[in-house]
């Protein structure tokens, strides 16, 4: 999992559950709390703010404690809190908003398809300061955002995503192919500083 920009000893508080809350405490603190950095790099992306993103992890975690006795082990874990989060987040008043404002064609239509190795985007990505990347991603609307990041930063597979999302395979793929170009189109339409001699 890459972080980008973001504080990894940021301590978030979670509050107190009621006793019947507790009693499966033990295998979910077990499960769920190596999940915490991620999850929390990842509100911070969709919520654009570390407060809003502490309070959507905050109640993350609370739902999935209340919800964990439903949880079926061999499953997995880490999409079931992944897609715990992303709902808590569409179902506030930032991701309706931001849901409001998807497109009404179909992604499956167009032929942009991601890939599994490096792509030019990616390697692209690599060699331009951090923080124009950072913008050029948190400029991508929601959609695409959540998708590219749980690919390339987070590093899921297609089928996870798929399964967080609640979307096929096929629009994963569609996604990452267009976030990946507006990325690129982004990036490449930003000046850069002339390599210096001593690269040259």
């Amino acid at each position: 999992m890459a972080q980008i920009g973001l504080d990894p000893q940021r301590t978030i508080p979670f509050g107190t559950a009621s006793p019947k809350e507790c009693q499966p405490l033990g295998g979910f603190e077990e499960l769920a709390m190596p999940l915490l950095d991620s999850l929390y790099n990842f509100a911070c992306w969709l919520e654009r703010n570390q407060s809003d993103a502490e309070d959507l992890v905050q109640e993350t975690y609370l739902k999935a404690l209340r919800s964990f006795a439903s949880f079926q082990p061999g499953t997995n874990f880490r999409a079931w809190m992944y897609r715990i989060l992303r709902n808590t987040f569409l179902n506030s008043r930032t991701g309706l908003r931001a849901a409001s404002m998807l497109p009404l064609n179909s992604e499956e239509d167009g032929p942009e398809l991601a890939v599994e190795n490096e792509t030019p985007e990616t390697i692209l990505m690599k060699h331009f300061n951090s923080q124009l990347v950072q913008s050029a991603i948190d400029d991508l609307p929601v959609h695409y955002r959540e998708t590219l990041l749980l690919c390339d930063v987070e590093e899921m597979s297609y089928r996870e995503i798929a399964e967080i999302l609640s979307i096929p395979i096929g629009t994963v793929m569609s996604r990452l192919g267009r976030a990946r170009k507006i990325i690129r189109k982004s990036l490449c339409s930003t000046p850069v500083q002339p390599l210096s001699r001593h690269f040259v």
